[in-house]
């Protein structure tokens, strides 16, 4: 057993992520490192900006596993969802990308605000027993102030704070709100949202705040236990 990474762009050439074997097996090599056995894969779903098809998909997942040595982490397909036209078009056809084998599916929304129905949009997929996972909130100004508003959202999604906001490297106000949301317990889980093999010193960085500030149970419970949790279907307490 180890840690569950919920968030990365591990695959190359779909998106903003890797850019070529070199890199993708990096990040591999340095997740390994940080004791993740088990890393979703979640290239961004986002009109207008990077929306690959799902054969370019499973052809990226396909190269990235012939690549993956025996340690390496297990490598699960997802998605990042951004709240867009396309994405309300899949709810309405039921067809949102999500990790597969499982309920559970990544969505972003704009910083600046909180989608009009939002909540509402979610609590009825909660109904279809569909599971949202919240990418890193403490990007959402509406939320930054507000823990009324982010509980109200919590419960009807999972909340997954980057780690290198955690650390300080997204900005000072993210940090803080990421910190806010871990230490209120308003967020469930953490993960990494790999972009480039730098990125990894940051997450290993947001793990030693937690196990510094909130202990190691702590670390344990937001990068093993919540999101084993999440991909089972369950939202985490």
């Amino acid at each position: 057993m180890g840690f569950v990474d919920l968030h990365s762009h591990v695959l190359y050439g779909v998106d903003d992520g890797a850019t070529d074997q070199v890199a993708a097996i990096g990040m591999l090599d340095g997740l390994r490192a940080l004791g993740i056995t088990e890393q979703c894969v979640t290239p961004h779903q986002r009109a207008g900006h990077y929306l690959p098809s799902g054969d370019a998909i499973d052809a990226a997942l396909a190269a990235v596993e012939a690549l993956r040595q025996p340690d390496h982490p297990s490598l699960r397909l997802g998605a990042e969802n951004m709240w867009d036209d396309v994405f309300i078009q899949r709810i309405a056809d039921d067809a949102i990308p999500g990790y597969r084998g499982t309920p559970a599916f990544l969505v972003e929304i704009p910083p600046p605000l909180v989608p009009p129905g939002m909540i509402e949009q979610l609590f009825r997929l909660r109904l279809k027993h569909k599971l949202p996972v919240l990418a890193h909130p403490e990007r959402y100004h509406a939320l930054w102030d507000d823990d009324d508003l982010a509980r109200a959202l919590r419960r009807v999604c999972a909340f997954v704070v980057d780690l290198g906001a955690v650390a300080g490297f997204h900005g000072k106000r993210e940090t803080r709100a990421a910190r806010h949301l871990l230490e209120t317990g308003i967020a469930c889980g953490v993960a990494s949202d790999l972009h480039r093999v730098g990125d990894l010193q940051q997450a290993a960085a947001g793990l030693a705040w937690i196990d510094k500030k909130l202990g190691h149970a702590a670390v344990v419970r937001l990068f093993d236990h919540a999101p084993r949790a999440i991909l089972a279907g369950e939202l985490p307490d």
